[in-house]
């Protein structure tokens, strides 16, 4: 980084940056953790001596435990791109306004979180809803394992609330979808013949006034064979959005690919963002009758509705990351006692 002409070229750049976050998110960790041990050892010299006392170590022990699950916890971001930034879409689902507001209250839950763990977010595309929320958004998640942490989130949200949008004050039921790829670098190869996807142009949306846009910029690519869509409008250039699109294509299917290989190791789990309704969610958000959110692999719970939107998800995220962990030596022994 200090070698001359290194911010030449800004993209390669900032991409060296990027590894050089995740690597310090691995190795300073592990020796704050070496040095805590250390320090336990000299305490204990000092015990012996008749100098410290056993609440001092018990204290440095409990620290030490806690650094050690922290960094079993990174160690298990291991997958091809969990090092990579993320790539967050949100879509609105059942439930009429009250699943636009709540896939605008989701986004927001994700940014805040991002901010509260020093990630970047840009926002690639957002789609209003006219009485209130969002359709869909896009955003990415650039920091140290941001996929890693955050495909665990792929799914189906439920929020169970009293509608603000209902004059009776009924009880609203609403669903949002996340959909979570990584953001690879040009580098990784991802084949995609381009007489397979649908490109279309459109004038992206905005609020109006001198600033709004009066040319086709926004970009929608769809992918023929699965199926895939993505669009971008966050630039008021075409060619810069539809630089973007191809980007964000090109994550989907890389996520696909994960997926599959996964799929040909083990048993994939069931709460898939293409599934709807009801018996689909991956977690549950209540406002009514009482506040929680509870994950529905996991198990995992908090009393805390509006703390989780503040961004405090990464219990969440751990536990579904233990949760994963497990599954998979389920599936290995289960392998295992099948080939014997």
């Amino acid at each position: 980084m200090a070698g001359a002409g290194f911010w030449d070229n800004q993209e390669r750049a900032q991409a060296v940056v990027g590894e050089l976050k995740s690597l310090r998110a691995v190795v300073v960790p592990l020796q704050e953790a070496l040095s805590a041990e250390e320090e336990i050892g000299v305490l204990l010299e000092f015990l012996e001596q008749g100098e410290g006392s056993p609440s001092d170590i018990q204290a440095a022990i409990d620290d030490l435990q806690q650094r050690v699950e922290e960094l079993e916890l990174r160690a298990m971001l291991n997958g091809p791109h969990d090092a990579a930034g993320a790539l967050l879409s949100v879509h609105a689902r059942d439930g009429g306004v009250d699943a636009n507001d709540w896939a605008a209250m989701l986004l927001e839950m994700y940014i805040n979180w991002a901010r509260r763990h020093d990630y970047d977010v840009e926002l690639i595309d957002r789609q209003e809803n006219e009485e209130a929320g969002i359709t869909q958004a896009t955003i990415a998640v650039r920091g140290p394992m941001a996929y890693g942490y955050l495909k665990g989130e792929e799914g189906m949200h439920r929020l169970v609330r009293i509608s603000p949008f209902n004059a009776e004050g009924k009880r609203q039921t609403s669903f949002a979808a996340v959909d979570v790829s990584p953001e690879i670098s040009d580098a990784v190869e991802v084949e995609i013949d381009e007489n397979e996807v649908r490109e279309d142009t459109y004038r992206a949306s905005g609020a109006g006034g001198q600033h709004v846009n009066k040319t086709d910029s926004a970009v929608r690519l769809t992918h023929i064979p699965t199926g895939v869509v993505v669009q971008c409008q966050s630039e008021r250039s075409q060619h810069k959005n539809r630089a973007q699109a191809w980007k964000m294509l090109r994550a989907r299917l890389a996520r696909i690919e994960e997926e599959r290989r996964e799929e040909e190791q083990m048993a994939k789990y069931k709460s898939k963002v293409r599934q709807k309704g009801f018996g689909s969610q991956i977690r549950n958000y209540f406002l009514h009758p009482d506040q929680r959110v509870k994950d529905a692999r996991t198990g995992y719970l908090q009393t805390s509705f509006h703390s989780v939107m503040d961004g405090d998800i990464q219990g969440f995220l751990d536990e579904y990351l233990r949760w994963r962990m497990a599954q998979q030596e389920e599936e290995r022994e289960a392998h295992e006692s099948t080939t014997d």
